[in-house]
């Protein structure tokens, strides 16, 4: 179990969610095992692997015919469906949610209260919510100290204003000798705002990272990557639809040679990596901090009926050069350091004095816990 808190994000897709019917004012009721089959479906057709789509299909199916699920509805039964996923095969965005705590959006979820003597809490217990006030998805942006430039990226929503914000900012810090961009508190979105970023970061067209679709799926339509300028559609596995994620530098050149510092932690999930492993995989940033969260494979939220949803996974995203993505490992930095200190050490490595840079960091700090759960406990 996760030991702090784990964030659930109906917005964590890469890079749009699936399409979704609208939801009726009052959903129907339906029984655990309708739920529990229709999920079942959804993952044979849909998910990135066949064979595992299968397997989690095969689970649910049994646990339904056993009665595992008949006595729970709405958030319990959400967890318990998450919970035997999981545990079938751990993936860092597949999950069941319900409207029940007032519908989407991010949750802080805890382990439970805990008990009045200390310890663990009870097995079975099902986690506490609290609701989670969803950050502004830029902060911070401006000038740090002369010559630095800094930004804090909570996600990348992909709405026009977002993605406007995003290139502006590069633009009224073109003169900047180094760039900290901070993903430390990301938690996923899609590809716009990367694409408003990068053409002034690079000095001749380049390609970034491999995106690959369950074939099934983007036949069907619905592939979350269909139409995005930046994908370039090539040969590869017969079972997927590949493409390349390039980049083309922009008109103003002033930031070729720009230091880039991105600052990463156990919290920073799915398009936040992507950033991430695009910059450091082309060798245009120094990552600093903690490994990310490890959430690669792509997709988005899918209508289950009854006020439930689904995030289905349904690509994943890779090193073109090793063919290796970040699912359950994350991206690692270039420099270790805890989270807490990442920012410290950007501000000294473009030359601040080390107590003017952690003065700097302590008035910019995150709210949030930038390591909420040791690797292994996924």
């Amino acid at each position: 179990m996760r030991t702090i808190v784990a964030l659930l994000l109906a917005a964590i897709a890469l890079p749009s969610p699936l399409p979704a019917q609208p939801q009726p004012a009052a959903a129907p009721q339906l029984s655990s095992r309708a739920v529990a089959t229709t999920l079942a479906d959804k993952l044979v057709s849909d998910f990135v692997f066949p064979e595992q789509g299968a397997r989690y299909a095969a689970a649910l199916k049994a646990n339904a015919a056993a009665g595992a699920y008949d006595a729970l509805s709405g958030l319990p039964l959400a967890d318990r469906l998450t919970k035997d996923l999981q545990a079938v095969a751990p993936d860092g965005h597949l999950g069941v949610r319900h409207a029940g705590l007032g519908g989407g959006g991010p949750q802080i979820i805890l382990k439970g209260p805990p008990p009045a003597n200390g310890g663990e809490a009870a097995p079975g217990q099902p986690p506490r919510r609290i609701r989670m006030v969803r950050p502004p998805a830029i902060e911070h942006a401006g000038w740090i100290a002369p010559g630095i430039a800094f930004v804090r990226f909570n996600g990348f929503p992909g709405d026009p204003a977002t993605v406007e914000a995003a290139r502006r900012f590069m633009e009224t810090h073109a003169d900047a000798n180094a760039i900290i961009v901070d993903l430390r508190t990301h938690t996923g979105g899609g590809l716009a705002e990367m694409d408003a970023i990068f053409p002034w970061l690079f000095d001749r067209p380049t390609r970034l990272l491999t995106m690959a679709t369950r074939k099934a799926v983007d036949q069907a339509g619905q592939s979350p990557l269909t139409g995005i300028p930046t994908l370039r559609e090539v040969a590869g596995d017969p079972a997927f639809v590949t493409r390349e994620h390039w980049v083309t530098p922009g008109p103003d050149r002033r930031l070729n040679d720009a230091k880039v510092h991105v600052l990463t932690s156990g919290l920073a999930a799915s398009a936040a990596e992507h950033f991430a492993q695009a910059l450091k995989g082309t060798r245009r940033a120094t990552l600093i901090g903690t490994p990310t969260y490890g959430a690669n494979h792509f997709g988005g939220d899918q209508e289950l009926g009854g006020a439930y949803t689904a995030f289905i996974p349904v690509g994943r995203t890779f090193d073109p050069e090793t063919g290796k993505d970040w699912e359950g490992r994350g991206v690692a930095p270039d420099i270790a350091v805890p989270a807490e200190d990442a920012l410290v050490k950007a501000l000294t490595l473009s030359g601040l004095p080390q107590g003017e840079a952690a003065a700097l960091s302590a008035k910019v700090a995150p709210p949030l816990p930038l390591n909420p759960q040791p690797k292994a406990s996924r």
